[in-house]
């Protein structure tokens, strides 16, 4: 099972979108566990997931997290903007899904 993280400002805008990627998952038969938190909850949550997902409200915050996560060897990548606005789970979740 991957576990997805989306980290955005409160974790609220990014709980709407979890719930789409979820839906889309299981309509494909994915094992993903996919949790919303906010970017005060990245160093205590992040460390046990297998990718991360920022929103683009904080892609300013990118360099920073790749830098904590990098010695974890752990992806972290932002959301497209289009995707997110739009709450497009299915593409999130297959951009999740192509980290490495």
């Amino acid at each position: 099972m991957k576990r997805i993280v989306l980290c955005c400002a409160s974790g609220m805008s990014t709980s709407m979108l979890v719930s789409r990627m979820r839906k889309y998952a299981e309509q494909k038969g994915l094992s993903v566990d996919i949790t919303a938190i906010s970017i005060n909850e990245f160093d205590t949550e992040t460390p046990h997931c297998d990718c991360c997902l920022l929103g683009p409200q904080i892609k300013y915050k990118l360099a920073e997290m790749k830098e904590k996560l990098a010695p974890l060897n752990i992806p972290v990548a932002v959301i497209n903007t289009l995707d997110y606005g739009m709450m497009r789970g299915d593409r999130v979740l297959e951009t999740a899904l192509a980290l490495e």
